[in-house]
């Protein structure tokens, strides 16, 4: 990674351009082709240095919840029970963590009420496993920018 990559990566974590051509308007701040902020955001991709660029929602506003769960699911099983989860749109998030008590696979699923509701009920019926249903009661902090110098 060189200082335009640096550069590069820290115009889109702070303030991705939401005009008609992005990438234009990326490469004329930082003095480079528009096909060259392309390719360079394609290579950061291969490389496991960006995972996606896309907006942050306040679900809330769009008629919405968040809930983190949590699984108590055998070690020998969580690829499979995690294959589950992963088949939902609404899940976004979801890690194997080592717990004490058992909850282990934790997943954080988005939608309106009842569809929340409905991939619970289904998580619960596909895998047989116990979950723990953890509401948001408040928000505190959205989103993580790194500092990339």
């Amino acid at each position: 990674m060189d200082e335009v990559d640096r550069k590069l990566l820290a115009e889109v974590q702070e303030e991705f351009p939401l005009v008609e051509e992005p990438f234009k308007a990326l490469a004329e701040t930082l003095g480079i082709p528009s096909s060259e902020v392309i390719s360079r955001l394609s290579s950061l991709q291969e490389q496991g240095l960006i995972r996606r660029i896309g907006p942050v929602l306040d679900l809330r506003k769009l008629g919405r919840r968040g809930v983190l769960v949590a699984v108590k699911v055998p070690d020998e099983e969580a690829c499979k029970v995690a294959r589950i989860v992963n088949s939902y749109r609404e899940v976004s998030h979801n890690y194997l963590r080592p717990n004490e008590t058992g909850y282990n696979l934790w997943f954080t699923v988005s939608a309106d009420e009842g569809r929340i509701e409905e991939i619970l009920k289904d998580v619960l019926s596909r895998t047989g496993c116990k979950i723990l249903i953890l509401p948001t009661l408040r928000i505190f902090k959205i989103g993580v920018k790194f500092d990339i110098y």
